[in-house]
Parts: C-alpha cells; structure tokens; sequence
C-alpha cells in the first residue's frame, strides 16, 4: 500500500494547506496575548535616526475592501536574517519603524492566502505606504454565518464570536459562543461554531460532538460534515470520516473539498478505485485550487497499479503545492517509484496475491529505509530548508548553546513531572496495529559525571510498560552540546532555519569513530550495547536554546535485531518560582524497529518539579528506581 503519512511530530490533516492555517491561528493567539512587535498609532509614531516609517494596509481580494479581520505581518531583514512580527489593528493597518536595510514582509489571515513583498527602505523622511491584497484560501473553512437563524438577543454575541474567530481569539469566541448557546441551544449553524473553535482548541472529542449535532440538526450542512471528516480524520476514525463526508457530496457534488477529504478517507481504509474516483472529481469540481487532490490521486493509482499515472499525479502535487511539509516525501516516494523498472528486483519475487492492499514497490526487502510511512525521513535523507548566503558563526553557535546545557547540569540535580505515554504497534504499511496509553511518575537524575538516571517512581518493571520496553533518554539527548561531551562528535552547522516561525540554526552531529559512544544504550540479556548516534539540532539565533533534537542510529545493530531507533524530541521553557526558566523536554516521540516487529511512542510532560543541587527539597522524594536488572531492551 502506497499511503504516504506525514511525521507524528506533525498535526496530520488531509488537506495539507490546512496546515498553515492551523499554525497562523496558533502564532495569532501568542501575538494577541502580548508577545507582539512594537508598534504604536501612525500619527505618533517617529522615525529614529536611520529608519524608515511604514504604513502597511491589509485589503481583501481588492484595494477597495480593507480584511475583516487581523494579519500577521512577518518581517524579515535579508541581511541579517532576523525576524520580528507585527499585527495589523482594527482598521487592518500597522506601523513599522525599520532600520535602513532590504526587507521581505510577509502577511497572513486566518482563511486567506499569504502574500509576500520584498522592499528596500533607506529614507527616514518620507513614510513608505506598502498595501497588500490577499485572496481567500479554497481550502479554508467558511466562518460566515446569516445571523438570521438566530433569536435577536442571541445575535450580538454569535456576531461578536465570529470576528474574535477570524482573529483567532478563541478565548471571547468561547465567551461569546457560550453566551449565545444558552439563548440558542438547538442551532446548527452555533453548534457548527463551537465545534470549529473546539477544533482550533485541539479538543477533538468535544468538536466530534457539536458537529454530529449540527449535521443532525440540519442534514444539508455541507461545512459542519466537512469540518466533521476532518475531525474524524484527525482521530484515525477513517470509516467515520467516510460516512460524514459521503453525506456531504451527496448534499453538494460541486464541492470539491468534500470530494478531496473523501479521497484521502478512502485511501486509508483502502479502497483505491474510489479514493481515486474522488480525486478526479475533487480536481474537476476546484480546478487550480484543487492541487492538493493529487496526492491522494497518486497514492491511489499506484496501489492500483498504475504507477506511471500515479507518478506524474505526484509530481502535479509538488508543482501546485511546492511549500507543503509533505513534499520532500513525496519527492523520496516518486524517487523510489522512477528507480524501480516494471520487472522485478533481481533475485526478487514479486505477486499481488490475496493480498491486494500491499503494493508491489514494498514487497522487497532491498529498499530504502526512507521509504517505509511509518516513520518520519532519516537525518541525510531530508535535510530541512537554510537561508542562502547566511554564514553561521559556528563556533559561538556552539559554545552559548553548550553553555546552557552546562548550566542546567550544574544548577539542577533532579527534575520531576507527569509523563504521559502513547504506545503503538506499527504494522508493516504503517498503520498502528495496538494502542495503549498510560501515565507516570517521571524522575530525571543527573550527576555532575552526565549521567542520567531515568525512571517511574512507582517501582516499575517491564512487565508495567506496554511491550514489556521501557525508553528513556529524551532529557540526556541535550548532553551532545555539554562542554565535556562535544568532543565526541563530528559537528556541522548547516545554516539558519526556522522551527515554529522563530530562526535557528541547523547543527548536524554524528558519533566519532575515535571516540566512546556514552549518550545512549541497549541492555539486552544482562548485557549493554552502546549506540552511536547522528542527529540534527535546532538552536534558536537569539539566545541559543535547544528547541527540537532528531537523532538515530549510524547504522543497524543485527546483533541485537535493532534495524532502526529514531527520536524527535522538542524542548520548551519551564518557568519555576524564584524566576528561573530552563528548557525542558515537552514532547518526546520514538520509532523503534526492533526483532522484525515496528513501534511508535509519544511522550508528552507536563507539571514539572525541580530540585536543584544545592537546595533542601521540600517535597517527598519519589520512590528508587526497581533493582532487577532488565530482561528486555531498554532505550535510553
């Protein structure tokens, strides 16, 4: 089966340009909160010495609407790289006091395509005027509600929830939402509201059940069972997204959304003819805006066999949707595809037998690792986006951030908190075979010599841990940048990203061959295997913190049956008392492969403790880690 997955580490939606969106209405709700670029009114604004002032104005589809709603305004010099942000006010206008310079200023909204302009500014005289008209996204969902299917006095507020939705401020959309259902509580068109903000609020249980109202109320609903499939979607419920969005093309066949998220339903559970029957409808319905359905589209004919068709349905998805997360995928997929000639593999048998779903390109054991789903790509397989023509001052890259590890190391010598854990068991197409998840007790212990010591307070053995596997190390992975830890890896920064919006830069490292492997190890049978491990860091420009870690194995280890360990975990700021912040580990995520059987674990912290090193601990102490020795592997 050809079903390409995005990386666990991302929201997995069907309609990828969603993605944006999702992220725009994250990075709008940390900027309405305070975290904003400094700028004041137009008429009290002053350009300081060796600044330009500009005056920048947010239309929608024409220059003679100003948007309904506020922007981002993205601003980043071409010289240095730095980026701040701005949002426009309620007139959809904003100030800018730029220092002399080139400049790419980029807008987004919620439910509209961004629009970037590059600029030179060198006058401190004259304001600059830069306008910029955006254009609705198809893909986006529609927010505009006929207040006539409201009683009056409930109006107001559903009114007022709309615009605070098209700004992203979901804390007075639930206000005005939660005031207008107690005057409105049999409404579709309200429930379809409160399930598109319990969606944005990542609540998909609750979203799931005012949209499963709203469709029950009103049958016709086209936006409530489009937004339910991608509910339903969103929680691998794949037979139930089929249902709602077969409802949703049977109350309107021209949507192509509807036919699009089908598409991608069907896919999952299988059923290639149809997924792509909805695809080519998707595509005939949207035209141009319908690019994504080529995905789909060419996962699809594969699997039927049809692998030329499906190529080139692969490479219109990348022509129409070059920025999409998903493209470096689908580039490895289509590589993979084109190597392989319509005979198969020497040495290699290759049928379809009964087994219909799994397709030819993963019946031999000589590919590509990179080409399993169930994983994200490998370190040198995809190497992430870095700035032209920036050059990486290397050395302070690595001293600051080695700086920050030390200082955790020397400040803390414990860290607790509440670990919850996702386990899944992978089949061989990538799908989770078993789920299980389960909550802890999480200890860190770390001694002035790096060592880590992690465990569950409860006295746990493997037999607690689902598999009988217990993994640890996401908070020793840091240690690779510790001053007396470096040295025993090859570095090499290879430019400046991003990571959410925010510049980093991208530090490769890979285990020496001169050196001992001390970061990670197996035990297996009484015995310790040590790892050696390559990976890649993202350090932030401003103030060097270590904000996401990707590391695996150099090579497989067949002596112990372990082909491939991958980690991904990120790093965020833990405020304590006394003001002290430290970068911490938030989410955690492992894909294991391991005696021929697949694994993938989330482990996600939350209500972090710390005891450190030179002060009385004024908590209990969790209880010490079990003294039995483990009978199977344990990652660390």
């Amino acid at each position: 089966m050809v079903c390409l997955m995005i990386p666990r580490n991302i929201v997995r939606l069907a309609v990828p340009c969603f993605m944006g969106t999702v992220f725009l209405l994250h990075l709008l709700a940390v900027l309405a909160s305070g975290q904003r670029f400094e700028r004041e009114n137009a008429n009290v604004v002053q350009a300081q010495s060796g600044q330009t002032l500009v005056q920048l104005t947010v239309f929608a589809e024409n220059l003679n609407t100003h948007l309904d709603r506020q922007s981002v305004v993205k601003i980043t010099n071409q010289s240095t790289q730095n980026v701040t942000w701005a949002t426009t006010d309620e007139k959809s206008e904003t100030t800018l006091g730029l220092p002399f310079g080139k400049y790419e200023i980029e807008v987004s909204a919620v439910g509209y395509l961004s629009e970037r302009k590059v600029s030179q500014f060198s006058d401190s005289l004259n304001t600059s005027r830069m306008e910029f008209v955006l254009h609705r996204d198809p893909t986006a969902l529609d927010l505009n509600i006929s207040d006539q299917s409201f009683p009056p006095k409930a109006r107001g507020e559903v009114k007022h929830a709309v615009s605070a939705l098209k700004s992203s401020n979901l804390k007075d959309a639930r206000k005005n939402l939660d005031a207008a259902y107690k005057l409105a509580p049999s409404n579709a068109d309200l429930d379809y509201l409160l399930g598109y903000l319990s969606y944005q609020e990542k609540d998909f249980a609750k979203a799931k059940s005012y949209l499963g109202t709203a469709a029950n109320l009103s049958s016709h609903n086209v936006r409530a069972l489009i937004l339910l499939g991608q509910v339903e979607l969103t929680l691998e419920d794949y037979a139930g997204a089929a249902a709602a969005l077969e409802k949703a093309v049977d109350a309107d066949a021209d949507n192509w959304m509807a036919h699009n998220l089908l598409a991608n339903a069907y896919l999952k559970l299988k059923k290639y003819a149809e997924s792509q029957q909805q695809a080519e409808l998707a595509i005939a319905r949207g035209k141009a805006a319908a690019g994504a359905a080529n995905l789909p589209l060419g996962q699809a004919l594969v699997n039927l066999g049809k692998r030329d068709e499906g190529i080139q349905a692969l490479k219109a998805f990348i022509q129409n949707s070059p920025m999409d997360p998903t493209v470096p995928r689908v580039r490895d997929l289509i590589a993979t595809l084109e190597r392989r000639d319509s005979s198969p593999l020497p040495g290699t048998t290759i049928t379809r037998t009964s087994q219909t779903d799994i397709d030819p390109i993963f019946a031999s054991p000589e590919l590509p690792v990179s080409v399993n789903p169930w994983r994200p790509p490998g370190i040198d397989e995809a190497k992430p986006f870095v700035a032209d023509g920036v050059s990486c001052p290397f050395e302070n890259v690595i001293e600051q951030s080695g700086q920050r590890v030390k200082g955790l190391v020397d400040d803390v010598s414990r860290i607790s908190a509440i670990e919850h854990l996702l386990h899944e068991q992978v089949d061989e197409m990538g799908n989770p075979a078993t789920k299980e998840m389960r909550s802890y007790n999480y200890v860190a212990a770390i001694s002035d010599k790096l060592l880590v010591d992690e465990y569950r307070s409860e006295r746990q053995t493997l037999d607690d841990f689902p598999d009988r596997i217990a993994s640890s190390g996401f908070a020793a992975l840091a240690l690779v940048f510790h001053p007396d830890m470096r040295d025993n890896f090859e570095m090499t920064c290879e430019g400046l990203g991003s990571w959410h919006g925010q510049a980093a830069w991208l530090v490769h490292f890979k285990q020496r061959d001169d050196r001992p492997a001390r970061l990670s190890d197996y035990s297996v049978g009484g015995e310790t295997y040590s790892l050696r491990l390559k990976g890649r860091a993202w350090i932030t420009a401003d103030k060097f913190e270590i904000v996401r870690i990707e590391s695996e194995l150099i090579s497989p280890m067949p002596k112990i049956q372990l082909r491939c360990q991958q980690q991904v975990v990120e790093y965020g700021p833990v405020r304590f008392k006394k003001n002290m912040e430290l970068w911490l580990p938030t989410k955690a995520e492992i894909y294991l492969d391991y005696r021929k059987q697949r694994y993938y674990r989330s482990h996600s912290y939350d209500h972090y403790m710390l005891f450190s090193v030179d002060s009385v601990e004024k908590r209990s102490e969790p209880n010490a880690p079990p003294a039995a020795p483990p009978e199977k592997p344990q990652p660390n």
